[in-house]
């Protein structure tokens, strides 16, 4: 009976070390250069890393793949990896690496949105096997933080002739925490601890992704234990949790690092037109959005930048609702009873909440004599047939906000190309030319001052109607230890937490 007994408990102990979480979408590209979903990004950060980071303040870069770095000159950047890295295939890690990943970053083989953070590289030189040299055209503001994407291996990609279609992007080798193990698409998707991983092999043996595009089946799961930490929206956080849920789980709200907005395609002759621009975001109520929607879990969204940040423009206020003066602008553009504006709003029901934002906009611009007409889709045909090929009239979306913003990449008018995120065809000579400005500095309060005006050049502008900052309402269960809350979220750490036993 020993025996036994001992195997059941070391069944028992693989169990509560499997940390189970959700997922609303398949992974399209478990490739950290082409994972531009949701679901692949989130993956993806498990397997891979960067050569930088930032610390737990979100104020200091330190190093991941890369053990320290220094600023040779004004435009020259020496990174010294880690001795010892191993992919998880067993075959070293090496500045190759990090050459090759530039290479194909900026190679015709790819179709990178990230490919525009490396516009002004002049040259990535592995000096030795741990030694790394980067070389800028000019001095640019973003030097390190654009290397806080995955580095991918030489090793496995340096002779594949389709990296956008390659099986590699079910299959990767990454030199992160944990390795991918199983791959079931619309059921599970499974990681296993990294035994090699240079920090150490991760305390929680094995991470479960169970593929749910339902978001009541997760809210089930999750009240049913089945996953241990997700997201709740605002109605399920106040009126749909019970006592015996709060014993076995811990919330924690946070404001999100996003925004949701409805973005205009301004390649379409109805939205180039500023009257008209302005006339909608002034038939917007925000407060109402945030109100029914979020139940006063978040608050307006003014701009493009994260709240709290250094270039977070305060001096910006969202716009009233005026009724009377929107439908002014409207009459002077040309439209009134007789000709209405009308348009079609494309969302996603991957976020469960988009689809109800979208009913209520059609019923506030209905106030002004606007139809609107909705198209709610699945979340990869919603990508693939309407926003990758531009093929919209509005999209409701969200975008995330990060610590160190680059307008570059959503808001110059460079960045309006095949892959990029100036997707709406957004094109300013003066907001170019102020970000152009920004991306040349390397001096703090220069930068955040340029930011600001950026800020409000975007918002005068009105390529989005910027709506609403929701709040993160984060629940894990209590059998997790060593959940460190910080401004850059809740996965701080997260190879040192256990779960086990209450």
């Amino acid at each position: 009976m020993k025996p036994l007994f001992f195997l059941l408990l070391f069944s028992l102990s693989l169990i509560a070390s499997t940390l189970h979480l959700s997922a609303s979408s398949n992974p399209a590209r478990l490739n950290p250069l082409i994972a531009t979903d949701s679901a692949s990004s989130e993956i993806s950060n498990f397997i891979f890393n960067a050569l930088v980071k930032y610390d737990s303040t979100g104020q200091k870069v330190i190093g991941d793949l890369a053990q320290s770095y220094k600023r040779v000159s004004p435009t020259v950047i020496e990174f010294k990896l880690r001795r010892g890295v191993m992919w998880s295939d067993g075959k070293p890690f090496s500045a190759a690496d990090v050459v090759f990943t530039y290479d194909l970053i900026i190679s015709p083989k790819v179709t990178s949105p990230y490919a525009t953070d490396f516009r002004v590289v002049k040259e990535v030189r592995a000096i030795d096997p741990y030694t790394v040299r980067v070389t800028y055209t000019k001095p640019y503001f973003k030097a390190l933080e654009i290397w806080m994407m995955g580095i991918v291996p030489r090793h496995i990609l340096q002779n594949e002739k389709d990296i956008m279609g390659s099986s590699f992007n079910t299959h990767p080798i990454g030199t992160g925490p944990y390795i991918l193990k199983k791959l079931e698409f619309s059921k599970q998707i499974e990681l296993g601890a990294n035994p090699h991983y240079f920090e150490h092999r991760p305390k929680i043996e094995s991470i479960i992704f169970h593929v749910i595009s339902d978001s009541m089946t997760r809210f089930l799961m999750l009240k049913n234990g089945e996953i241990d930490i997700d997201g709740l929206e605002p109605m399920q956080a106040q009126r749909q949790l019970d006592k015996t849920f709060h014993q076995r789980f811990k919330q924690l709200e946070l404001p999100s690092h996003s925004y949701t907005y409805l973005g205009f395609n301004l390649r379409l002759k109805k939205f180039q037109d500023p009257r008209v621009r302005e006339a909608l975001s002034l038939a917007i109520d925000r407060q109402e959005l945030v109100d029914i929607l979020f139940l006063n879990h978040g608050s307006v969204s003014t701009g493009p930048f994260l709240p709290g940040s250094k270039g977070f423009n305060t001096a910006i206020k969202a716009p009233k609702r005026d009724l009377i003066r929107a439908k002014a602008l409207l009459k002077s553009a040309g439209y009134d009873s007789k000709k209405p504006l009308c348009f079609e709003i494309a969302t996603s029901n991957s976020n469960p909440i988009r689809p109800y934002a979208a009913e209520i906009l059609q019923r506030q611009l209905l106030g002004v004599g606007v139809k609107v007409s909705l198209k709610v889709m699945e979340w990869q045909a919603f990508l693939n047939t309407v926003v990758m090929p531009k093929k919209f009239e509005t999209v409701l979306l969200g975008w995330g906000l990060s610590l160190t913003p680059d307008p570059y990449m959503i808001w110059h008018s460079d960045s309006d190309v095949v892959g990029g995120f100036n997707m709406i065809g957004y094109h300013s000579k003066k907001t170019d030319r102020l970000i152009e400005e920004m991306e040349n500095s390397t001096e703090p309060g220069k930068i955040a001052a340029l930011q600001r005006d950026i800020f409000a050049s975007i918002v005068q502008d009105n390529p989005y109607l910027f709506l609403v900052v929701p709040n993160d309402i984060h629940v894990y269960n209590r059998q997790i230890k060593g959940i460190k809350p910080t401004i850059n979220g809740i996965w701080e750490d997260y190879i040192d937490w256990e779960k086990g036993a209450k």
